[in-house]
């Protein structure tokens, strides 16, 4: 006899200590601020009040790397600012995760020349791709919710699941 049956009808819930940590985790994630391009301005739009990240407990932008858990690389990345990404990356504490947002931040985009990283992942983990030239708003706040999933399967551990690759876009525009 568990305590579901024990407590009766009493109004009690039950659970894990991982799923408590993982609901706090996905309701209170803080992005650090890298727009780099173009993408950068749909990833604003994304903030403000028509898609509202607020209500995904996307409520600050940082700064500071100290006081984020998910870096989102909107746009392209160039060499001299790949040291950069990186360092950036490791000052973060754990857990963190990365979206890269765009063609971009995911494999160079139609930059394929010798001053562009061909995609993020060659700095630092991607956990989510967010396809797109720049992606919608709607596309980012997807490649959230498909992190915030990933994100609630984590054991605490800390062990990471492989990225998630967000291929199709959400709205298609006539």
């Amino acid at each position: 006899m568990g305590i579901e049956e024990k407590a009766g009808n009493l109004g009690i819930v039950t659970t894990t200590l991982e799923t408590v940590v993982n609901w706090g985790r996905t309701n209170a994630m803080w992005p650090l601020l890298f727009g780099l391009a173009c993408c950068a301005i749909e990833m604003m739009g994304a903030q403000a009040s028509n898609y509202d990240l607020s209500r995904f407990g996307m409520e600050l932008n940082r700064a500071s790397p100290r006081q984020a858990d998910l870096m989102i690389v909107a746009g392209r990345v160039s060499r001299k600012m790949a040291p950069v990404v990186r360092r950036l990356y490791d000052q973060m504490p754990e857990p963190k995760w990365v979206i890269a947002m765009g063609d971009c931040a995911a494999c160079g985009g139609i930059f394929n020349n010798y001053a562009i990283v061909q995609g993020v992942d060659e700095v630092v983990p991607v956990d989510v791709y967010v396809a797109g030239c720049p992606p919608r708003p709607e596309a980012l706040i997807d490649g959230i919710m498909m992190l915030h999933q990933k994100v609630m399967r984590e054991k605490i551990s800390g062990k990471k699941e492989s990225p998630i690759r967000i291929d199709q876009p959400l709205v298609q525009v006539k």
